[in-house]
C-alpha cells in the first residue's frame, strides 16, 4: 500500500493543465533554476506558451561584492557570463515563444547576449533593451535584427544616438511601428530615423532632451505617424550659427500646431506635474539614475510601459 501510495502521488504524474497554472505564477528564475529539473513531466510544462509571452529581465540583481551602488553592479564580466546563461536556458525553455523580452537596465550587454537572444526568439514583437548597449558592434547588430524580421516595437535608451539600431530595423524590421527613444533628440538623429522607420506611428520622447526644429521635421516627415508622447520633456532651441542655446520646458506653439492631426499627442502639465517637479537638475549619479529608470520603465503610451 505504501508502494502505491507513492506511485499515485509521484511528482510525474500530475496534471499538465494544473502544473502550468502553477508555474505561470512563479518568477523566471525559479522556473529555469529548479522547477524545470525536478522530472521530465514538470520540464515539459515548463516549455508551455504561457510561461514565456514575456521574459522581463528587469528583476535579476546580479549583484557584485565590490559595494558600489546598483547602477554600476551588473556591468563586470562576471555578470555578462551570468546573463548568458540565464539567456539560454530562459529561451531554449521557451521553445521560440518569447514576444516581449525586457533587459535588466543597468546590465551591460554585448554581441553575444544580443545574438544568443535572437537564435532563441525569432517570434520576437518588442524588445526594451538597458542604458549600457553601446559594446555592440555594428556586426552583432545587424546579425541580430536580421533574425528579428517581425519585431514592432523597440525601447532604447542612450547617452548618444542609436543609428546603428535604426539603420538595421530599416533594413530587417518591415512591421516596425513603435519606437522610444531616451537620447537627446536632434536633427542629425531626425531626418535619418524618418528614412530608416518611414512608418512609424508611435514614437515616445519621455523624458528626454529635444531639440524644437527636431520635432517640427519629425511632424512634417513621418506621415504615419499617430501618437507622439513628450511628457516630461526639455525643450532646447538652438540659436543661429549655434552660437549658443536656451533650455526650456514648454512646448513650441507649431509644435502644438502641427501635432493636431495626430490621434495623440501627450503632454504633461508642468506646473503640477509630479514628474518633472521631483526629475534631479544636480549632478548627484543616483538620483538622475533613478529618474531615468522610471522614464524607461513607465509610459503614458500603455503599450511602450513595461
Amino acid at each position: 500500500m505504501r508502494n502505491q501510495d507513492s506511485s499515485d502521488r509521484s511528482w510525474n504524474n500530475m496534471d499538465y493543465n494544473i502544473l502550468v497554472k502553477i508555474f505561470v505564477t512563479l518568477n523566471f528564475m525559479d522556473i529555469i533554476s529548479s522547477v524545470s529539473l525536478v522530472c521530465s513531466s514538470w520540464r515539459s510544462a515548463c516549455c508551455d506558451p504561457a510561461l514565456w509571452t514575456k521574459l522581463d529581465l528587469s528583476t535579476l540583481s546580479l549583484d557584485s561584492n565590490d559595494g558600489l551602488p546598483k547602477p554600476y553592479t551588473l556591468s563586470n564580466d562576471e555578470s555578462g557570463k551570468i546573463l548568458t546563461k540565464i539567456l539560454k536556458s530562459a529561451l531554449n525553455l521557451s521553445r521560440g515563444n518569447v514576444t516581449c523580452l525586457v533587459f535588466n537596465y543597468f546590465i551591460s550587454i554585448n554581441d553575444e547576449h544580443l545574438v544568443c537572444a535572437s537564435e532563441r526568439s525569432p517570434n520576437l514583437k518588442r524588445l526594451i533593451l538597458p542604458l549600457n548597449w553601446h559594446q555592440l558592434t555594428e556586426s552583432g547588430i545587424q546579425q541580430s535584427f536580421k533574425m528579428w524580421e517581425g519585431l514592432e516595437s523597440l525601447t532604447v535608451p542612450s547617452i548618444i544616438a542609436p543609428f546603428k539600431i535604426m539603420e538595421a530595423i530599416g533594413s530587417y524590421c518591415k512591421s516596425f511601428s513603435e519606437l522610444k527613444l531616451q537620447s537627446f533628440f536632434n536633427l542629425d538623429f531626425a531626418v535619418p530615423l524618418t528614412k530608416n522607420v518611414p512608418k512609424l506611428k508611435v514614437l515616445s520622447l519621455r523624458g528626454t532632451m529635444v531639440h524644437n526644429q527636431a520635432m517640427i521635421y519629425i511632424l512634417d516627415n513621418f506621415k504615419h505617424l499617430e501618437v507622439l508622447n513628450m511628457c516630461h520633456c526639455q525643450m532646447k532651441e538652438v540659436y543661429q550659427y549655434e552660437v549658443g542655446f536656451t533650455l526650456y520646458r514648454e512646448i513650441d506653439p507649431p509644435i502644438i500646431e502641427k501635432s493636431s492631426r495626430l490621434k495623440k499627442f501627450l503632454t504633461c502639465q508642468r506646473d503640477t506635474c509630479n514628474m518633472c517637479k521631483w526629475r534631479p537638475y544636480n549632478e548627484r549619479v543616483l538620483d538622475w539614475a533613478e529618474f531615468e529608470q522610471r522614464c524607461w520603465r513607465e509610459d503614458e503610451v500603455s503599450s511602450l510601459a513595461h
